[in-house]
């Protein structure tokens, strides 16, 4: 496997959606597990899954809600689980272990984004433990059920541009806390934990969607996402959000990272826009919030950080379902 960082020119682009990235595809007998598959991104790519054969596993804090949104969906099932939780994660990965059934791809797709401060669990900081922590546990837990040649996918986002993962300070115990610099070190761990799967033989892939209107937003304030040229006064689609993605499109990238025969021989790697993407020029200038305008940022592919947080994560959550 090879974790080089260069475009592969697949042929699907921005505006690619996951219906058709699994187009001529067929899953037939594959078994799928997608975290938050009953909302935005997820949902979208519960049903480009399914339209293409597959079986899929939506775990969800709110089982209810799920089940309300996956009506009429064939091959999904669904089963209750919360990622800021570790007891629930466990609970459901045993379920899932007794359960036999074998998983060829795991989509860590679930998330929240720039919520206001909170502790979880331990004293954890809410978006790293739900982002990444949860994830980590919950894909270790699974281990004994990937298939063979089984994928995980980890939905990250551009924002891990914001922040390196900050090994000192974790959750916010020394520093003041600051919402999209905690979002941002959430996404780059999200990054990193794909690298070092693929450092442990597992396929993995992380990647940005593109940026969407989706609940994803829901504890940001209107005036802040004025603010930002993502809406209008009067609530309409703002300056900024001319170029994004709809459901449909933004839902591409992960469908295609777990399914796509064009990504044979890859692993470890960070996507965009249904493609392998290229590492960030830090010579360029960043924008307000220290982003760019796309590719990763070389510590989120660095392989020694990818083995420090696999460390701290071990520890942290009590499980390593693949030791070295």
């Amino acid at each position: 496997m090879t974790t080089h960082q260069a475009p592969i020119d697949s042929g699907f682009g921005a505006t690619s959606t996951a219906a058709e990235v699994v187009a001529g595809l067929d899953l037939s007998g594959r078994v799928a597990l997608v975290t938050g598959g009953y909302s935005g991104l997820g949902l979208e790519a519960v049903r480009a899954l399914t339209g293409a054969g597959a079986r899929v596993v939506v775990p969800a804090r709110r089982r209810e809600v799920a089940q309300e949104a996956l009506a009429g969906i064939d091959g999904v099932t669904t089963d209750e689980l919360d990622l800021a939780d570790l007891d629930s994660v466990a609970a459901f990965a045993a379920r899932r272990l007794d359960d036999g059934t074998g998983l060829d791809m795991v989509i860590d797709n679930a998330g929240i984004m720039a919520c206001p401060f909170e502790r979880v669990g331990p004293g954890w900081e809410r978006q790293f433990a739900t982002n990444h922590l949860g994830h980590f546990a919950l894909v270790n837990r699974l281990a004994p059920r990937l298939t063979d040649d089984a994928r995980v996918v980890s939905v990250s986002s551009r924002g891990h541009h914001f922040s390196d993962v900050v090994f000192d300070d974790l959750h916010y115990e020394h520093r003041e806390y600051d919402k999209w610099q905690a979002y941002g070190q959430a996404k780059t761990a999200n990054v990193l934990f794909a690298v070092g799967l693929a450092a442990r033989g597992v396929r993995a892939f992380a990647l940005h969607p593109g940026g969407i209107m989706t609940p994803l937003q829901r504890h940001l304030p209107r005036e802040e996402m004025i603010a930002l040229g993502w809406l209008t006064e009067s609530g309409e689609p703002g300056p900024a959000a001319s170029g994004f993605k709809t459901p449909e499109q933004g839902a591409a990238t992960e469908t295609w990272a777990a399914t796509s025969p064009q990504l044979a021989g890859l692993s470890g790697v960070y996507l965009e826009d249904c493609d392998v993407a290229v590492p960030v020029d830090t010579a360029a200038a960043p924008d307000s919030r220290g982003g760019y305008g796309g590719g990763v940022m070389p510590y989120a592919i660095d392989p020694d950080a990818a083995e420090r947080l696999w460390a701290y994560s071990a520890g942290a959550t009590g499980v390593d379902g693949f030791p070295r």
